[in-house]
């Protein structure tokens, strides 16, 4: 399994930086994608896919330990689209 520090040791080693420097530099672009999604904007990446925020309803739900029914509130919810690209290339 890849994490974000196996994410920013591949940014280093590929651009030829600092552990710091590429650490930085995911930063940027997580930053990047987050402060969009917060604004309601789409992020399209060629070759990776679609980062879109959408809402989800509201609904009832039920507390498992009660049993007590309760009113799910509509919130936003980060939501992904791989590209075709992407998608060709796990096959």
């Amino acid at each position: 399994m890849a994490n974000k520090m196996n994410l920013v040791e591949k940014v280093a080693a590929t651009i030829g930086c600092t552990k710091a420097d590429g650490e930085r530099a995911v930063e940027a672009v997580i930053g990047m994608i987050t402060d969009c999604l917060k604004r309601g904007e789409e992020v399209s990446i060629a070759g990776l896919g679609i980062f879109e925020a959408k809402t989800r309803a509201g609904r009832m739900g039920r507390n498992p330990r009660t049993g007590a029914t309760i009113q799910i509130k509509a919130m936003k919810v980060p939501k992904f689209r791989a590209s075709k690209t992407l998608k060709d290339a796990l096959k």
